[in-house]
């Protein structure tokens, strides 16, 4: 009778590597994925921004109150269409017309203005990270084009409008903005002031509604008399008003 009395093979080495590896693999697609399972939520849920969870989380200041889009003074919504994203209810989340315009007057994506749309703007406050980088553009585009698929217009502009930075110190949202500038709901401010609120959204922190300066006054007066003219511009969103 013969016993083997060598030791049981062990594990290789080899595979704990690799286990790690599909282990990190598989994390990063479940990281990827969540967003696409997320977005069908916020048809009947409210949301919440990236920026107001990390300031929550470092214990900074967020003021933030949910308000429906027919809850809203109905120049609001419109103005601001007008001021970020005119052809909102024509794209498909993204604007490839207004995009390649950007790309040729940007001499890198760190410089590239305009082109993103209101779609574009939403995925980013719920799902990505500020700034300009090749690697957010990629995530940001299909992400656009999904959530524009499966949620209806008029509920991506009532996202966009209660999560976009509405003030320079933690307010988000249109009724945290319209507060802090007029003293009031964004339910009761008059057209002029919800022009003056669309004036500020792309730089929330170095604009002041409340104190407009004379640039500022002349850009909300550019957009009022814009949509005193434009026609179709909230087709898809007036039904529900």
């Amino acid at each position: 009778m013969i016993i083997d009395a060598s030791p049981p093979p062990q594990p290789s080495r080899k595979r704990v590597p690799g286990r790690l590896l599909f282990a990190l693999v598989l994390a990063v697609f479940a990281i990827l994925l969540l967003p696409y399972l997320l977005t069908p939520l916020y048809r009947f849920v409210p949301a919440v921004s990236t920026p107001m969870v990390w300031r929550w989380m470092t214990g900074a200041r967020v003021v933030h109150a949910y308000l429906p889009l027919d809850a809203m003074a109905p120049a609001l919504p419109r103005l601001v269409v007008i001021a970020e994203d005119a052809r909102f209810c024509t794209h498909n989340g993204v604007d490839l017309r207004e995009l390649r315009a950007a790309i040729l007057s940007a001499d890198d994506v760190s410089e590239l203005r305009g082109g993103s749309t209101i779609t574009q703007q939403t995925v980013k406050n719920l799902f990505l990270w500020p700034g300009r980088s090749y690697l957010r553009k990629a995530l940001e585009f299909p992400l656009a084009l999904w959530m524009d698929f499966i949620l209806p217009k008029h509920r991506i502009l009532e996202l966009y409008l209660n999560v976009v930075e509405w003030g320079p110190n933690g307010e988000f949202g249109a009724e945290a903005g319209a507060r802090r500038a007029f003293g009031k709901s964004a339910r009761d401010v008059a057209p002029r002031e919800a022009a003056l609120l669309a004036a500020v959204l792309p730089n929330p922190r170095r604009r002041n509604a409340r104190v407009p300066g004379a640039g500022l006054r002349r850009l909300a007066g550019i957009y009022e008399t814009r949509a005193a003219v434009a026609a179709g511009v909230d087709e898809c969103f007036r039904s529900r008003r």
